[in-house]
């Protein structure tokens, strides 16, 4: 019987419907899993008394990143690094310059410079880390992916240790209601974390199966498709955020979530299946992840957080520049995937 559903599950790849369903479901399965892993791991972390702004920058940011960090490890495992690789670096464009740049454009909030300095250079210095690995070793090692897990493991330490120092701060979005039995958020955790494991395989497995019958280069779409879907969490709570009136949380909460996609996601992926740097697509015969998707990467994230660092707050021209940049991102992979450039 086993052996019959893998055969039929495997030969749906094979097809155009079948990669199709399977992508859907895929996506379906990672934004409640991630959903449902957040509200369970919320659950037991109240039941133990933990302090909600460390709730909300440990638990609630780990939560809406493991669909990135599945699909990554799925794909470094199953020798599709592209789909790794284009997956961090698109993540990271697509909460910048769609995300947090619809909140920014539609209501620009003051920033709480205090809050946004550590991150902000976390997240420059782990850019410096990916861009060594990129440009001068053309590939990234196992050895590299532990460097990433420990400056995450730093950056949760401080993080943690700030959030015991000023427990009144907020992170995350407190939730009043009654935070459930312990066992059932057990039982809820495990369950969700195993539908973003399926779901996280579907998505790789039928996308790459899709940019196979497409003639697409599978980084391509690893940097904007499977991106944009597995960053679904962080698009869901920067609207929440957005109409309750918090903006600055929200790009709090996407600069945690960049962190995340450049040294969990990342570092997991190349720990566990080391691979050197994708070239599937050219831009004007150069590869394009180096002329394009890394330098705007940075230069994204920069034109979002300088800004608020030295200023401390947020322009609506901020917001209006990051989305055309992203519209003309977007326009340029599918004319790349046209072979056009």
């Amino acid at each position: 019987m086993i052996q019959q559903f893998l055969a039929w599950y495997g030969g749906l790849t094979d097809t155009l419907w079948g990669s199709l369903l399977l992508f859907a479901v895929g996506v379906i399965l990672l934004i409640k899993g991630g959903d449902w892993f957040v509200d369970s791991a919320v659950g037991i972390a109240k039941r133990f008394h933990v302090p909600e702004i460390i709730i909300g920058a440990t638990v609630v940011s780990i939560g809406t990143t493991l669909p990135e960090v599945m699909v990554s490890v799925t794909a470094a495992l199953n020798q599709n690094g592209a789909i790794a690789y284009g997956n961090a670096i698109g993540s990271i464009i697509c909460n910048t310059s769609l995300i947090a740049a619809l909140t920014i454009a539609i209501r620009p909030a003051p920033v709480n410079k205090k809050t946004v300095v550590t991150p902000v250079i976390f997240f420059f210095v782990s850019a410096a880390i990916y861009m060594v690995a990129a440009y001068l070793f053309g590939r990234f090692d196992r050895w590299l992916g532990i460097v990433m897990l420990l400056v995450f493991a730093v950056y949760m330490a401080l993080t943690i240790r700030n959030g015991f120092k000023n427990p009144d701060a907020t992170h995350g979005e407190a939730e009043e209601e009654d935070s459930g039995s312990l066992l059932k958020n057990i039982i809820v955790l495990v369950a969700s974390a195993a539908l973003i494991a399926v779901g996280a395989d579907m998505l790789e497995g039928s996308s790459v199966s899709l940019a196979t019958m497409a003639g697409i280069p599978t980084e391509v779409v690893g940097v904007t498709i499977v991106a944009l879907c597995t960053s679904l969490p962080e698009l869901v709570t920067a609207i929440t955020a957005l109409l309750k009136g918090h903006g600055a949380l929200s790009l709090g909460n996407i600069i945690g979530a960049n962190i995340f996609n450049l040294v969990l996601v990342s570092g997991a992926a190349v720990t566990l299946s080391p691979f050197v740097v994708p070239e599937g697509s050219k831009l004007f015969g150069y590869n394009t992840s180096l002329v394009l998707e890394i330098p705007l990467m940075v230069a994204v994230m920069a034109l979002m957080t300088l800004p608020a660092v030295f200023r401390g707050k947020l322009r609506r021209w901020q917001g209006v520049s990051l989305l055309s940049i992203y519209v003309a991102f977007v326009a340029l992979q599918v004319l790349i995937a046209l072979g056009a450039v």
